[in-house]
């Protein structure tokens, strides 16, 4: 057993070796461990639960707004919990809410429908906390691109992982849709614990970090106020642009089997996986290719041009596919690269040049927790639209309606966001000149 205040010879290690095998462990364990947390919140998406209704709303869509209400008010609470963490309480913090989660898996498959679906809530709750907890041991680093992209791709490959082993344990394993999330979480419980402890070796943020990327640190009611309000006419753009980018996500996250299904694949769990994967190799690449910007400005500007290229893609890609000249693979893999070219930098690389760019001393879980926040309770009221307005809509026409939708006030949002950040740096770099002065 470690004692306390001492550092193992992993820590020795990572804080005398160079920068590369330091990304290599940092951000594969990073991304190993949230893609186990993943099975623990998204692999009941593989199952369709057909012809199960309740008060005229289909049994999965209660247990997805059930779960995403859950997860929202989790983002609401993380604004102070996340922004105000130890670094010494993250891995503790960590397995008490995958252990709640766990049991919530546990009570749903043994509590009867309907009485089961309150256990989405209690899933989601306590899993909104876990990424600011794990990025907490990435943050303010001279690899944050590196190291962030690694553990935002997780949750791109974990996204279909999960559903393919789900789908594999009901068709080739014989697991009902009910017992299938618990089944699926027992076989990423060992891994999570090895990468956990893998991951809470890291030491924290060196001196030559802290000069790069600004020191980080917990924030207070008072802090956390006077960082809105210095950027409030901007936060309002990002948050607003970041809000439709998680209902998309989470259309394309809750209902792909839907989708799939509709589009003749139904029966291959497989799908889910091979569509991911070149998309996750593909963002890993540009946002990790980011490292090489110094210039916390410019690299600030170039986030919001990748997350306005992603928003284009998304709707060319939607346009192509429903002109029938590219097939619905092509069509899956284009809208999820350009979502995760918009959505992954808001989880990790975004918030932190903004906060490197303009010296300010804190924490990304506070910014991140905020536009989280929003962005679910944009996803629950997506949700609810569609269940009691629009139910007779086919969930592909839906998905194809919202993708347009998106894809153009999400890049009018965050042009705006562009323009109002570039304005705010030029006075910003203006005013440390002449106090230099």
């Amino acid at each position: 057993m470690q004692i306390p205040g001492s550092k193992s010879t992993i820590t020795r290690w990572l804080e005398q070796t160079n920068g590369v095998w330091f990304s290599i462990y940092a951000a594969g364990s990073a991304f190993c461990l949230y893609t186990c947390v993943y099975s623990f919140r998204k692999t009941f998406s593989a199952a369709t639960f057909q012809g199960m209704e309740y008060w005229n709303v289909s049994y999965k869509s209660w247990l997805v707004i059930f779960q995403v209400v859950g997860y929202a008010l989790s983002k609401f609470i993380g604004i102070k919990i996340i922004s105000e963490l130890k670094a010494s309480s993250r891995s503790v913090g960590i397995l008490i809410m995958v252990g709640i989660a766990i049991g919530s898996w546990l009570l749903f498959a043994i509590v009867p429908p309907p009485y089961n679906i309150i256990f989405l809530f209690t899933n989601g709750l306590p899993l909104g906390m876990i990424w600011g907890m794990v990025f907490g041991y990435l943050e303010g680093r001279r690899f944050t691109e590196v190291l962030g992209a690694g553990l935002s791709v997780s949750f791109i490959f974990s996204a279909g992982l999960c559903k393919t082993v789900g789908g594999f344990l009901m068709r080739d394993w014989g697991v009902s849709e009910l017992w299938m999330p618990f089944v699926a979480s027992m076989l990423f419980i060992i891994p999570l614990f090895i990468f956990l402890y893998l991951l809470n070796q890291v030491p924290p943020p060196s001196l030559k970090d802290e000069e790069l990327r600004t020191r980080r640190k917990p924030m207070n009611k008072g802090e956390r106020k006077q960082f809105i309000a210095t950027f409030l006419p901007g936060i309002i753009l990002f948050v607003l642009a970041y809000m439709l980018m998680t209902v998309f996500r989470d259309l394309r996250d809750n209902y792909s089997a839907e989708v799939w299904k509709s589009l003749g694949y139904g029966n291959s769990p497989q799908i889910f996986t091979t569509t991911e994967i070149p998309i996750s190799f593909m963002v890993l690449i540009v946002m990790g290719s980011l490292i090489v910007i110094k210039n916390n400005q410019t690299a600030l500007m170039i986030n919001h041009a990748i997350i306005i290229f992603g928003m284009i893609l998304l709707g060319v890609a939607t346009f192509l596919f429903s002109e029938n000249r590219i097939p619905a693979p092509t069509w899956m893999v284009l809208i999820g690269l350009g979502l995760y070219l918009g959505y992954i930098p808001f989880n990790s690389i975004f918030f932190d040049r903004m906060i490197a760019a303009f010296h300010y001393t804190g924490t990304v879980g506070f910014i991140m927790y905020v536009a989280d926040s929003f962005g679910y309770l944009g996803s629950v009221g997506v949700l609810f639209i569609k269940e009691f307005g629009l139910a007779k809509v086919s969930w592909l026409d839906f998905f194809i309606s919202t993708g347009y939708l998106i894809s153009v006030a999400g890049t009018l949002l965050m042009a705006g966001s562009m323009f109002y950040f570039y304005r705010k740096g030029i006075a910003f770099r203006t005013a440390l000149a002449i106090k230099e002065n």
